[in-house]
């Protein structure tokens, strides 16, 4: 089993988010022992922020704005599906809660719709949302 960044590398679905990740410097972090729930974004996810947004965050001058976005997609422990259904929120490690809502057989954070869920890592686990999260 491989750790939470070798999963998505090899996923080829969350390029843009590991390119963040690395940009950020916390590839190191999510490869470590963990555990860590990551609301991961896919590719797609990504590609409705508007035009410039992810070029933008990925400068140097960008490290602690999307510092603070990465880490709000990141929950402390693991938490497979089941769990994060009872769930009303969860505190992200950038310190700020999200919301989580069940309705209708979906899982809601913030909003965007989780479309897979229990991928497991060796340091984790990863559910994949349909939108980028932003913090408050």
């Amino acid at each position: 089993m491989a750790n939470i960044v070798d999963t998505a590398i090899g996923a080829g679905t969350f390029k843009t988010l590991v390119a963040a990740v690395s940009a950020a410097g916390l590839v190191e972090t999510l490869k470590g022992a963990g555990p860590f729930t990551v609301l991961a974004p896919s590719d797609t996810a990504f590609a409705k922020l508007p035009a410039g947004t992810v070029e933008g965050l990925v400068k140097p001058e960008a490290k602690g704005a999307l510092t603070g976005i990465l880490t709000y997609h990141v929950i402390s422990g693991k938490h497979l599906a089941a769990d994060v259904m009872k769930m009303t929120s969860a505190t992200t490690v950038n310190g700020q809660l999200v919301e989580v809502k069940f309705t209708d057989g979906k899982v809601y954070i913030n909003g965007a719709t989780v479309v897979t869920t229990d991928i497991v890592c060796d340091n984790g686990v990863i559910h994949v949302i349909d939108s980028v999260l932003l913090p408050k």
